[in-house]
């Protein structure tokens, strides 16, 4: 299989030099890094090329490295049930930039990217209906960011006096975010069946 992965890469990067950055076979899998501009180019090219054949977009996701220029990678899967390959794509992208949607060549991407927007706050460009898929409407910032705080921005609750949901800046108290890391085991004065052999052999 990784004989047939390698003429895979060398394959797309022979047709689109244009595209490809660079690729790689880790853990099975081949990797190709794309260029920002060109996505939309090569995951069409990967999809009508008869070598390539990939019918079906698995998954799109994003991998968040806040203390690079380019934060994030925004991550494709796609598989071809013709040539029984797998192929990832990478794209590394800015805080600002835009990725261009793949919805018209993968229409299944409409919700993926949608996802990855929701929680990443990665814009696409071209995507026909752009909002949050995951969180609710007037939901702050993004969860899957690394600077996104553990206990969220606001909790949500049903208010029996006013009978409806209400939503509420978070406020814990101290106590909450301190943390007892001892077993219930530990400290504990018993004999246990056996131990006393233990002392007795000493």
């Amino acid at each position: 299989m990784s004989q047939a992965l390698k003429e895979l890469g060398g394959y797309v990067e022979a047709k689109r030099g244009d595209c490809v950055i660079g690729w790689e076979i880790a853990h099975g899998e081949l990797n190709v890094d794309v260029a920002l501009s060109n996505i939309a180019g090569l995951v069409e090219f990967l999809k009508t090329d008869q070598n390539c054949a990939f019918s079906s977009l698995v998954d799109i996701t994003a991998v968040d490295y806040p203390e690079r220029a380019k934060r994030y990678d925004v991550v494709y899967h796609l598989l071809s049930m013709y040539q029984n390959h797998r192929i990832r794509l990478r794209v590394a992208v800015r805080s600002d930039d835009m990725v261009p949607s793949i919805t018209e060549v993968y229409p299944a991407a409409n919700w993926f990217e949608r996802e990855v927007f929701d929680m990443f706050g990665i814009l696409f460009s071209g995507h026909p209906d752009l909002r949050r898929i995951l969180t609710d409407y007037g939901f702050r910032g993004h969860p899957l960011r690394k600077d996104f705080p553990t206990t969220g921005y606001t909790e949500v609750r049903y208010d029996e006096v006013h009978k409806r949901v209400v939503y509420e800046p978070v406020s814990l108290v101290q106590e909450y975010r301190q943390f007892d890391f001892m077993s219930p085991w530990e400290g504990a004065e018993y004999i246990l069946p056996g131990d006393e052999k233990k002392e007795g052999s000493a």
